[in-house]
């Protein structure tokens, strides 16, 4: 079952419901993970090897207290409880950037080799598995570890394979975007299309051959084979050095995959090639700090946060966390480095604020909505309305009611039709949106909350406002 449990105030997680060693809960704002009798012994081992505490202390996987299991009384064979610290937003890998994914199958990687020195193992290899805290990813499965089963091979490679590797290999060496692709494949990317898809001179490489052409090969040769054969191929050991040698193999390979230069879009270089002058980026720089200051929002999210200049900005004003999207893949991954190198808790993620993620996986509650996954305390909407209602003909009033729907408290930015930005995309179409005007803006706004300030950033340009949702 996916949902409520017999408490009004436990609910749990949709994501969590295949793993018979235990589940998550969520109730009255806090994380809770069981431990059925399934996943007992394998705990108990796992916990005297010291591996769980030591990698909890280094933040490479996410914090996990035990405590009384009468907090989950109504959770059938329920041997031990823990409580996990709340994250500020659950993303999945369909909304990372390149560098993200990589970020992420390196941590599994590493957490593989840290294990195995205390002969422990990961039961799988789920993408689902790691978050984001800021730009640093955290383990979140406590109870994937398992003990090491002497001569075991890696079981979980291929699902390695689908959900890291060949999204990284589909951008990095087909040069095409995985987002999408990975969003309508929830499990990730068959080995089989990435075979199919990549020239033959990418096939002549070891590290290629290896992880992807060879098993799809094996993999069909499967369906002939005996059933004493696949007894046979069951029962086959790889020593523990191999499986070592395997894991670094994939860690140095992955850690040298690096975007392609085509895949860096004119958006990526946003912050510096606008038609913005300094003046008006300082004016717009310092509205967002007096919106930050004053709001102080525990989590603020950036609609179309490009770079992450101005999440940046808010973080230093007083946001908390900031989780940003933006449609560009390239964008992203330039505010991915800039949250990374100066150790932000920023987060950005690529979403079609069009097009957002769609409850999807089992009966649709596996991987949540946008919207259904987090609420904002605060919101920054820069050079997004047009976008939307212009280049996506989405009704104006649609979209200011969207956003201030989003976060009670936030800042929008209103391009006007006779900014360069807008003239541009109207220079190929006609000039349908009569309704796209600064008092049709201003009246949406006053439709859905009060406007607390106002500021002009380009004159007759462009414009800032600041709304506060009416209390009902």
């Amino acid at each position: 079952m996916i949902g409520r449990t017999h408490r009004d105030d436990l609910l749990k997680d949709g994501g969590s419901f295949r793993d018979p060693a235990g589940q998550v809960y969520l109730t009255k704002g806090r994380v809770l993970r069981s431990v059925s009798g399934a996943g007992a012994a394998d705990y108990e081992f796992v916990r005297e090897t010291g591996f769980l505490t030591e990698q909890i202390a280094q933040d490479r996987v996410i914090g996990a207290t035990e405590v009384p299991p009468e907090l989950l009384s109504d959770v059938a064979d329920c041997r031990y409880v823990f409580e996990h610290p709340v994250l500020p937003f659950i993303s999945y890998p369909y909304e990372w950037c390149f560098s993200g994914l990589r970020a992420a199958a390196l941590l599994q990687l590493e957490l593989i080799a840290a294990a195995l020195e205390q002969d422990v193992m990961l039961s799988d290899a789920s993408a689902y598995n790691v978050q984001f805290r800021g730009a640093a990813p955290v383990f979140i499965d406590i109870l994937s570890f398992r003990p090491y089963r002497d001569g075991e091979y890696w079981a979980a490679h291929q699902q390695f394979c689908d959900q890291f590797l060949n999204p990284l290999l589909l951008t990095a060496l087909g040069n095409i975007g995985f987002n999408a692709w990975y969003r309508g494949t929830l499990e990730g990317i068959p080995s089989r299309d990435i075979d199919r898809l990549l020239p033959w001179f990418r096939k002549m490489s070891w590290r290629v051959m290896t992880h992807v052409t060879l098993p799809v090969r094996l993999q069909s040769g499967t369906r002939a084979k005996t059933a004493a054969r696949l007894d046979n191929t069951a029962a086959r050991r790889l020593p523990q050095a191999s499986l070592r040698h395997l894991v670094k193999g994939l860690h140095n390979w992955i850690s040298a995959l690096s975007l392609p230069a085509a895949r860096r879009s004119t958006w990526s270089a946003y912050e510096t090639d606008n038609s913005y002058d300094g003046d008006a980026t300082r004016t717009k720089q310092d509205f967002t700090r007096r919106f930050a200051a004053a709001v102080k929002p525990a989590v603020l999210w950036d609609i179309g946060c490009n770079t992450g200049f101005y999440a940046e900005t808010a973080l230093e004003a007083g946001a908390a966390q900031v989780i940003g999207f933006d449609t560009d893949p390239g964008a992203v991954e330039t505010a991915f480095a800039r949250a990374a190198k100066n150790r932000l808790p920023f987060l950005p993620l690529v979403l079609d604020a069009a097009d957002p993620s769609p409850g999807q996986g089992w009966r649709g509650q596996e991987r949540k909505s946008l919207q259904d996954r987090a609420s904002a305390d605060g919101l920054i909407a820069y050079a997004i309305v047009h976008h939307l209602s212009i280049g996506r003909n989405i009704p104006l009033a649609d979209v200011i009611s969207w956003l201030t729907g989003l976060a009670p408290e936030g800042v929008i930015e209103f391009v006007e039709k006779g900014d360069p930005m807008v003239q541009h995309m109207l220079r190929l179409r006609d000039d349908i949106f009569a309704d796209y005007t600064r008092e049709a803006f201003m009246a949406a706004i006053r439709q859905n909350a009060d406007i607390v300030e106002t500021c002009e950033v380009i004159e007759n340009r462009r414009t800032l406002v600041r709304y506060r949702r009416r209390t009902p």
